[in-house]
């Protein structure tokens, strides 16, 4: 047997290769992303609509809501606790798909929804009252499924009075 003198070295970029790996992993998982995913129904006149929803509490995690995604798949979300009941301005900055934006009172109806919101934006959104939580659908989800003001979300986040 031959002694490899540049073992040392090559053992020590498999090490470095491995590091680097696990780092970009460790970035990537430390990119702000909700946690957990829930089950979300909403009551329409057109039937019980459920959606796969991101729950975004904490305030990394509302601040980056959905910005940076490229694509948001039919029947998924991200639903924002905003408690207490308050007024809630959202926006599209550094948010590349368009989304319809669902305003949500305590009760778990709907108080507003803004429709097919520009991508990028930095123009206000704005809950037009007191609400509990905004849930993010992608764009065309409350035409499509005829989700209105006044219908009923169900969730753990909202009570039922």
């Amino acid at each position: 047997m031959i002694p490899d003198r540049n073992f040392g070295w090559r053992a020590a970029r498999g090490w470095l290769a491995v590091a680097l790996v696990a780092v970009f992993a460790a970035l990537a998982g430390n990119a702000v992303r909700a946690a957990t995913f829930q089950t979300l129904e909403i009551a329409t006149k057109s039937g019980v609509h459920i959606f796969s929803v991101e729950i975004a509490t904490t305030e990394d995690e509302k601040q980056k809501g959905l910005m940076y995604r490229k694509e948001l798949a039919d029947g998924k979300g991200m639903l924002f606790d905003f408690s207490p009941e308050q007024p809630i301005s959202m926006w599209m900055k550094n948010t590349y798909i368009s989304l319809d934006m669902i305003f949500i009172r305590a009760d778990g109806r709907i108080l507003r929804i803004a429709e097919n919101t520009e991508p990028e934006s930095t123009a206000i959104i704005s809950s037009g009252g007191l609400a509990r939580g905004v849930l993010e659908v992608p764009a065309g989800t409350a035409r499509k499924y005829g989700i209105a003001p006044g219908d009923r979300v169900s969730h753990p986040l909202f009570n039922r009075r």
